[in-house]
């Protein structure tokens, strides 16, 4: 079987062709019902369950294992059903029975009126796709070979040295259990059941080189959102307490080889944390994250921190001396120095400039990581904002008709094809129709007419780390920021996108003033970015003004609280440059990073739906104050360059 086609060099693939449902968050219809760790607590005591805390989860005796319906749990049974402190999710490991809390509570009903409890059961179409990913699993399984028994010395030397893993030795690929895919040239890493030790699925490693760059392609069975392997952890004993967290595969063989400890990989690396996850690592007393050697593993190692429990967890920052485990084998670096290294996750109080000493260094080291993600499709950005960076608010405004959705679903897919996990929120337009935008500016071309190209498009864009709120029109801020914290949890959002902030205007009673609720549902976006680590860009329709002036940043609509909290401003701009060419031009009022400023022009091509800037045609202008930009633009090749103080 032929690998399928990646989405970016870097990004997962899949195997095969088949056809998927989007994930999208609850429907304001239909809410998903929250519950909060006291009314859990309340419920099994009421209900004589016994049970106890744990660090992400509250522990109990299974529903679906060994007493008989009618009678009460016992507190001597094995605690093996974990309940999600934040969700109230459940998940059985004895079992693999999973649901909701309100499934949870239905089969404790049946328990009490002498009925086995039922597991939820998976849709039709769900079991089919497992059992179908088992079974190609399978195939690929018995075709691959021990990667310490090719035939061909000369080639077993070869492929470790191409996946960098010359220094792994053959006994830890043994007992990992790694193969190797000729066919493919990839590394096959296993997913065996923690039930009965079967295979339930694979994860497959290439390697692509372009020019001197070299990439790991990753591709799963079943596909990414229902590959739950926490590679490694079948091979750890009962006894041990203590884990580290890797973000690859090929790092927990290394940390193994070179430090002899309990390691596991995250089946998405650094950019997810399923919650499902957590039951399997609750036993561990101390958890040790080391998940890459940049910028963004440290901060998602911060915020999964938080899913696991602050007080016993440590992070390895990653630094010249410090890289992933697999780069720290290779350099022959003390792996166990480095892990004796690990900050603690929590402090009581930061009380002196040494505990932020090493946090001042590696931002002044990694300057362009710091500066965050990059855009592709819009390098002239990168000039003005340096970067895409969590915990920021940005506004984005533009006259009516000017294309503001069109923009903004560029430069957020632009990111999310570079894994920043993104939560669309559209409250203007449904999101068929901003879907079919987001696919034909990621295909680049009109579907409409390739129609035989839609399912291979399609399911490209199905493994972005995109999701959308299905919510519709005019909504509350609560409800609204109560379904940001779901998935963020759930899907560790990094980005949300918000359009527009008047549709959120209409439900606020706080006071009969629009400019108090406008301020309030700032104050409560900015509040959110920065608790969560979440960039959010908030679509803001400008004040009524004359056609013939451009927006300024006071032409936002509502009071100056939204320029005054947004960490970057960004204005469409509908009108003709005097020295250039272009009809509409990207306009950074506000960039509160490193103070840069400016305009560049966009070609927008209709077929894509694409406002991606030419690079022939692009003249870049940084000012020191907005108001100087009508004057340098007159200015026959005038190019000014600012700081703000």
């Amino acid at each position: 079987m032929a690998l399928g086609a990646s989405l970016s060099p870097g990004a997962p693939g899949r195997l095969g062709q088949r056809r998927y449902k989007k994930d999208v968050l609850p429907s304001p219809d239909r809410p998903a019902p929250s519950v909060s760790i006291t009314e859990i607590r309340q419920y099994l005591r009421a209900q004589d369950i016994p049970f106890h805390d744990g660090y992400s989860c509250l522990h109990t005796p299974s529903l679906f294992t060994g007493d008989r319906g009618d009678q009460p749990l016992s507190a001597n049974a094995p605690f093996t059903l974990f309940i999600d402190k934040t969700t109230g999710s459940f998940l059985c490991t004895a079992t693999l029975a999973e649901g909701t809390w309100q499934d949870f509570q239905a089969n404790v009903e049946m328990r009490h009126r002498g009925i086995t409890p039922i597991p939820p059961a998976s849709s039709e179409e769900m079991e089919e796709e497992m059992r179908q990913a088992r079974e190609d699993a399978r195939c690929i399984w018995e075709r691959a070979l021990p990667l310490w028994e090719l035939l061909d010395e000369k080639e077993t030397k070869e492929t470790k040295a191409l996946f960098g893993i010359s220094q792994v030795s053959n006994a830890t690929l043994k007992r990992f259990g790694v193969r190797y895919l000729r066919t493919a040239r990839s590394l096959v890493f296993p997913w065996f059941s923690p039930q009965d030790a079967t295979l339930k699925g694979l994860k497959l490693v290439r390697v692509e080189k372009k020019g001197g760059t070299i990439t790991y392609v990753e591709e799963t069975l079943p596909r990414f959102d229902s590959y739950r392997n926490l590679f490694g952890l079948s091979l750890i004993g009962r006894r041990d307490t203590e884990l580290v967290l890797t973000g690859w595969e090929l790092d927990a063989l290394a940390l193994h080889q070179a430090a002899g400890v309990a390691s596991v990989a995250l089946p998405r690396g650094a950019s997810c944390l399923p919650p499902t996850l957590l039951p399997y690592l609750e036993r561990f007393k101390r958890i040790t994250l080391w998940l890459g050697e940049d910028l963004r593993s440290w901060e998602a190692a911060k915020l999964f921190a938080r899913k696991l429990s602050l007080k016993r967890c440590s992070l390895v920052r990653p630094g010249n001396l410090q890289p992933r485990p697999l780069e720290a084998l290779n350099q022959g670096l003390n792996v166990t120095k480095i892990l004796r290294s690990a900050l603690l996750a929590s402090h009581k109080s930061i009380v002196s400039f040494r505990q932020l000493r090493e946090e001042v260094f590696g931002e002044l080291v990694n300057t362009e990581q710091v500066s965050g993600v990059k855009w592709t499709r819009f390098p002239e950005l990168n000039k003005l904002l340096k970067g895409h960076r969590r915990g920021e608010l940005t506004i984005f405004t533009g006259p009516t008709g000017s294309g503001k959705t069109t923009f903004i679903s560029e430069y957020a897919l632009d990111l999310c094809m570079q894994g920043v996990c993104t939560l669309w929120g559209s409250f203007e337009i449904n999101n068929v129709r901003l879907a079919k935008i987001m696919l034909t500016q990621f295909a680049g071309r009109r579907l409409e007419d390739q129609l035989e190209l839609y399912d291979e498009w399609a399911d490209r864009f199905e493994e972005l780390p995109l999701y959308f709120m299905t919510f519709h029109g005019q909504q509350n801020i609560k409800t609204v920021i109560d379904t940001m914290q779901h998935a963020v949890y759930m899907y560790d959002i990094t980005h949300v996108v918000v359009d527009n902030l008047q549709f959120m205007m209409g439900h606020e009673h706080i006071s009969v003033d629009r400019l108090a609720a406008q301020d309030y549902i700032v104050g409560a976006f900015r509040k959110f970015a920065t608790d969560n680590m979440c960039h959010i860009t908030l679509i803001i329709h400008p004040r009524k003004e004359d056609d013939e002036k451009e927006l300024q940043t006071a032409s936002i609509f509502g009071s100056a609280k939204a320029s005054q909290e947004a960490d970057n401003v960004l204005i469409l701009q509908d009108r003709k440059l005097v020295t250039g060419p272009g009809k509409r031009y990207l306009q950074v009022s506000k960039n509160r990073f490193d103070g840069d400023v400016g305009i560049f022009p966009l070609d927008f091509s209709k077929a894509s739906l694409s406002f991606s800037s030419s690079k022939s045609k692009v003249r870049l202008k940084k000012m020191k104050e907005e108001k100087e930009i009508l004057a340098n633009k007159i200015v026959e090749g005038g190019s000014g360059t600012s700081k703000k103080p």
